[in-house]
């Protein structure tokens, strides 16, 4: 029996153990929501991450004050953690179109399919990695009628074990951000970020950066703004 089986065998125990002192069904669903986010973390303390990510960086960029056009790009600099990988898997959300003119370096882009609210790409690599093997992806595409409100906002998910994230946001020049603050998705905790996190590039556009070591798995890190 491996880990995971054992794991499975000690829930089942657990929840038996509940109903024969006389766990309300009624509780059944929340118990769920509450084991899921423990199950996740037991599954991928086991070895079955693909990758873990050393560097994350990424830069939104508001190319008009109406928040008509913009550009996203990222660099994400991946450790393999199994042999024979052939593919990688990249994640895209927000309003209005985007994935416009998607590039990326290394691989190709061969498939896209939406689930849910995401789009997944399916990138080949056009090689086999190995674990240890290290790949850095530069990412980008461009995003049309996505920010065309005065409250917006930019999300980061943590989907896999990261080492340190950095997440930058391009203001126009006559549009700069009022206010801007991180809300921690998860818990829906949010707090007003320090003005020293905006300046003013030498072109006369504002830029906002935020960054944190060891990010929590499976979180999600919002970035919201007023302008």
């Amino acid at each position: 029996m491996n880990m995971g089986e054992k794991d499975q065998s000690h829930i089942q125990n657990i929840l038996a153990y509940l109903f024969a002192k006389g766990f309300n069904p009624s509780w059944f669903q929340l118990f769920i929501k509450l084991l899921d986010p423990i199950l996740s973390l037991i599954t991928k303390s086991h070895g079955r991450e693909v990758y873990e990510v050393l560097e994350y960086e990424s830069t939104l960029e508001l190319k008009d004050i109406r928040g008509e056009k913009a550009s996203f790009r990222k660099r994400e600099r991946v450790r393999y953690l199994r042999d024979n990988i052939i593919a990688y898997q990249d994640q895209a959300w927000g309003d209005g179109e985007i994935l416009l003119n998607y590039k990326c370096n290394p691989g190709y882009p061969v498939d896209r399919y939406r689930p849910g609210k995401k789009t997944y790409i399916l990138i080949s690599l056009r090689e086999v990695k190995n674990r240890c093997d290290i790949d850095e992806f530069n990412i980008q595409w461009n995003i049309r009628n996505g920010f065309l409100r005065k409250k917006e906002q930019w999300e980061t998910d943590v989907s896999h074990p990261t080492r340190h994230i950095k997440t930058q946001v391009i203001f126009p020049r006559n549009r700069p951000p009022l206010r801007v603050t991180l809300v921690e998705g998860t818990h829906l905790w949010g707090h007003q970020l320090e003005e020293e996190i905006k300046r003013q590039l030498p072109d006369g556009r504002w830029l906002v950066s935020w960054e944190r070591s060891r990010p929590v798995l499976n979180e999600k890190y919002i970035l919201q703004w007023w302008w």
